[in-house]
């Protein structure tokens, strides 16, 4: 039995313990005449006395004065009136003496269903449930009230189920009708089970009741369609309200902003009559989730220029608002407000003055804010703890966790899963176990937040048999727990492990199904991802995200499915999200590696509002396609608009002046990196330096920039070094880089072929052959060329001299009839080896002259660099055909048109 602090425990001695022994209603009844009244006032007069004096006593909720009715009550002679006896029940339970009420009740000798329904409210209001049900049942008559009574007690035990259930009951009862008040629980108990389908049915009982014309039964039927999700049907029951209250007009407002309607939300809002503090805290938490944090921190000026006084809710969405932009001064602003205009402040704005702090880097205010704070809860601690943790300092965190455990405050699992992400942010396995252990010390384990964090924190750590142990012994999984479980054996790139997690899940939500396409497309199956998608559509009730479409552009971009793109494209312009900014940044990076650079401007340009993402999307396609000018006139325009370059923009300029020989410009943006951005280069920005001089012809000139290097050269660095020295026949500068490639312990092939091209170049064959040998001693292999074009949405992947397509006796014909045609203008076939007269690309170009329609340009993707024999014949194949071939080699684009290329034979 659960003890109540306001009266004496009830004991197996009480008066509710033994009237529930007793059968109900049996007591004989005492005698009672209305001539033991005292004085001269007549009976009823003295009855009505008393009854008001306990309508005060109610109002005031004064139990003294209650007792001292039930004394006068006795002495008066009237204790055995059954009116007054069940008005001082009523009295008692709203005083809160419940003890008291069950001496009264058990005084009754005949209790009508008023007293019962009296004792059933005083047991539901104090939380014994049970023995209301209990009084239920004995009852011999019951009326509306007690239903609804029993419902009422029902809902406030968090019951909604049950209380739907008496609700059916109540309707078998021919001797009780459902009243107004009845329809408005069941309605309540509708909304908070979230039924859709009831609440349909429950509006039609309403209309057929004729309960629909009165303004408390509308204003009900919002309340229940918001809080199940229908909005709409919520709008139209509130569209036939003639004089909607204040109430409607707020629960339309939620509904709205539950939805994250932001617009429709800001019109109810405009039009309301009238509004309270609930009117514009659901407007500033609507804002400050929707991404709109500066406009919600302007509403908390007009709510107060306009009378209304914030409360502490409004004051934590503000607050909210500010630690989502890391708007630090705002939130110092708010805090000197309160602290001006409140005596204390209470420990939830306070947790939220620590977790703004916080996250915003301010630790020193952080700190001072949770030391002066009166009241700590788990959440300060934890706010200051994940503070420290994200800070990088983990030690103070730790010190500021076993604080927390010393003082008598019990573990929060929400703390403990904080802890535990600190320990996966730093890769500390050790920590990370020893929490591990607390938490099963504690029983946390248990806690789907603590288990999600700590099967994070072991895949990231690399423990993966840990993560998938601790995920087994899970007693509750919630998405969150299978979605990591798939990104960690994601992580690991086993994928097929990952799909079996997948497909165990009964319920699968948007960021599921991105993890698994991302799972994917990360470890090069993006077919897999595609059809994983096209299995969203047919399969699955989940709606594809801005996640999603990014994920699927990333993949038709890898392949160069431009088809298939193009579809999803269409997608993204049924479903709303095509003006969705990162959307549109992934569409311009697939319509680049499509080679289609026009198209990708014209999606640049449609954006309203870029991003910094936007314009290093566009600066990096011009700089792939080799337009180097034109990534300088965007990276220019992006300057002029205000946008602040990062290092990713300077890695495309620099990219694009390598591609188009800049090397004056080239020069001038690398300088300017840290003079005018404080931008530091790194290994890309040198990669880059060293291939546009190299290139140029300036060798000695790159290697005096690879030594002066800060950071230790890559093998990209020493690769572009390589490369140049065979283009520019430098045997000597081509060993010393080689030299330092080896010492990389180097497994790529490229390297080792293109060293033993410049020996055989150079007339030296042994040290060709040498490298060659080397190149075996060590298990290396040359990288296979691989080509692949894409015809009626099927992609057809060539390798040289591979008769494994279909149609090869067909493409061999008209490669052979290609190679006649570009002899007569001047092309030496003969001066090409065998194995390079049936390159992967020249394949691809024989057949997508074979398969495509005269007017579609032939765009062909390609696993290596081009070599100069085939990006001579796809001049003059272009040439010869009038069809223009677009190229995608693993560096870059070639766009060959009427015998030239876009690279202008630099590359």
């Amino acid at each position: 039995m659960v003890k109540l602090p306001w009266h004496r425990p009830m004991t197996s001695s009480s008066p509710l313990s033994l009237i529930l022994r007793l059968p109900l209603f049996s007591l004989r009844p005492r005698a009672y005449t209305s001539a033991s009244a005292s004085g001269n006032k007549a009976y009823m007069a003295l009855t009505q006395e008393l009854s008001d004096a306990m309508a005060t006593c109610v109002a005031s909720c004064s139990i003294s004065h209650g007792r001292m009715l039930h004394a006068r009550l006795i002495s008066a002679g009237l204790d055995a009136s059954l009116f007054l006896q069940n008005h001082l029940l009523n009295t008692y339970i709203h005083c809160g003496s419940l003890d008291d009420a069950l001496r009264v009740y058990g005084g009754i000798s005949s209790p009508n269903v008023f007293s019962g329904n009296i004792m059933i409210n005083g047991f539901t209001k104090f939380g014994f449930l049970r023995e209301a049900v209990e009084l239920f049942d004995k009852m011999p008559v019951r009326d509306s009230t007690s239903w609804n009574t029993l419902m009422v007690g029902y809902f406030r035990d968090v019951q909604p189920s049950e209380a739907l259930r008496t609700f059916i009951l109540m309707l078998r009862d021919l001797n009780c009708k459902p009243n107004l008040f009845t329809i408005a629980f069941v309605m309540k108990s509708c909304g908070a089970l979230r039924c859709h389908r009831l609440s349909l049915q429950l509006h039609g009982f309403v209309e057929k009741l004729d309960f629909g014309r009165h303004p408390e039964a509308g204003a009900s039927l919002i309340d229940m369609y918001v809080k199940c999700g229908a909005v709409d049907l919520a709008s139209k029951v509130f569209g036939v309200l003639k004089s909607p209250d204040l109430f409607c007009w707020n629960c339309m407002l939620s509904g709205y902003a539950s939805s994250y309607e932001v617009g429709r939300t800001i019109k109810v809002f405009d039009k309301m009559p009238e509004r309270d503090v609930v009117s514009w805290n659901t407007m500033i938490s609507l804002l400050s989730h929707c991404g709109q944090e500066r406009e919600a921190l302007s509403m908390i000026i007009d709510m107060s220029t306009q009378g209304y006084e914030p409360n502490s809710t409004t004051y934590t969405y503000v607050l909210t608002a500010c630690t989502s932009i890391l708007d630090l001064g705002w939130g110092k602003h708010l805090h000197a407000h309160i602290i001006r205009s409140q005596k204390s402040i209470d420990v939830f704005f306070g947790s939220a003055l620590v977790d703004m702090y916080a996250k915003c880097g301010d630790l020193g205010s952080a700190k001072r804010t949770f030391d002066g704070l009166h009241d700590r809860n788990s959440v300060s601690w934890t706010a200051l703890i994940a503070g420290y943790s994200h800070s990088g300092l983990m030690e103070q965190a730790m010190k500021l966790f076993n604080e927390m455990r010393s003082v008598p405050m019990s573990l929060d699992p929400f703390t403990l899963a904080t802890v535990v992400s600190a320990c996966c942010t730093n890769l500390d396995l050790c920590l990370g176990t020893q929490i591990h252990s607390i938490s099963l010390r504690t029983g946390s384990c248990s806690s789907v937040a603590v288990s999600n964090a700590l099967v994070t924190m072991y895949a990231k750590c690399g423990s993966i048999e840990n993560a998938d142990s601790v995920f087994q012994r899970m007693p509750v999984r919630d998405i969150i727990s299978w979605t990591s479980m798939i990104t960690a054996y994601s992580q690991i790139g086993n994928v097929n492990k990952a799909r079996e997690y997948f497909d165990s899940m009964e319920d699968k939500n948007v960021v599921t199904w991105n993890a698994m396409l991302a799972a994917y497309i990360q470890h090069g199956s993006e077919e897999e991802g595609v059809k994983m998608y096209i299995i969203m559509q047919r399969e699955s009730a989940v709606k594809p995200d801005w996640v999603t479409f990014s994920t699927l552009f990333c993949a038709c971009a890898e392949v160069a499915a431009e088809r298939i793109g193009n579809q999803i494209i269409a997608h993204t312009i049924k479903v709303g999200l095509n003006s969705d900014i990162s959307v549109a940044n992934g569409i311009i990076t697939m319509y680049s590696k499509c080679g289609k650079i026009a198209e990708a401007r014209k999606t640049f340009d449609s954006i309203l509002e870029k991003d910094l993402v936007s314009w290093n999307s566009i600066m990096t396609a011009y700089s792939q396609h080799g337009q180097g000018k034109e990534t300088i006139k965007v990276f220019q325009r992006m300057i002029s608009n205000g946008i602040k370059p990062d290092y990713i923009s300077y890695v495309a300029v620099l990219s694009g002046c390598s591609h188009s020989g800049l090397v004056e410009e080239g020069k001038f943006y690398f300088n300017s990196m840290s003079r005018s951005h404080n931008i530091a280069p790194g290994l890309e920005h040198f990669a880059c330096m060293v291939d546009l001089l190299s290139r140029a012809g300036l060798l000695e000139d790159a290697k005096i920039v690879i030594d002066n290097m800060p950071l230790k050269p890559s093998v990209e660095i020493w690769g572009a070094l390589l490369a140049a020295c065979k283009l520019h026949g430098n045997k000597e500068l081509a060993e010393y880089a080689t030299k330092h490639l080896f010492e990389l312990d180097l497994k790529d092939s490229g390297s080792y072929v293109l060293l033993a091209k410049i020996y055989a170049d150079a007339g030296n064959s042994d040290d060709s052959a040498r490298v060659r040998k080397l190149m075996k001693e060590k298990g290396i292999k040359k990288n296979p060329g691989c080509s692949w074009i894409e015809v009626k949405n099927t992609i057809h992947v060539f390798t040289a001299d591979d008769p494994s397509h279909p149609q090869i006796g067909v493409i061999l014909k008209k490669l052979d009839e290609l190679i006649k045609e570009i002899e007569a203008v001047g092309y030496d076939h003969k001066a090409t080896s065998a194995s390079q007269r049936h390159h992967s690309e020249k394949l691809a170009v024989a057949f997508g002259l074979i398969s495509l329609p005269e007017w579609m340009p032939i765009h062909i993707m390609k696993n290596l660099r081009i070599c100069c024999d085939c990006h001579t014949v796809m001049k003059l194949i272009s040439l010869l055909t009038k069809r223009e071939l677009i190229v995608r080699d693993a560096n870059r684009f070639h766009h060959f048109k009427e015998g030239s290329c876009s690279c202008q034979d630099y590359w």
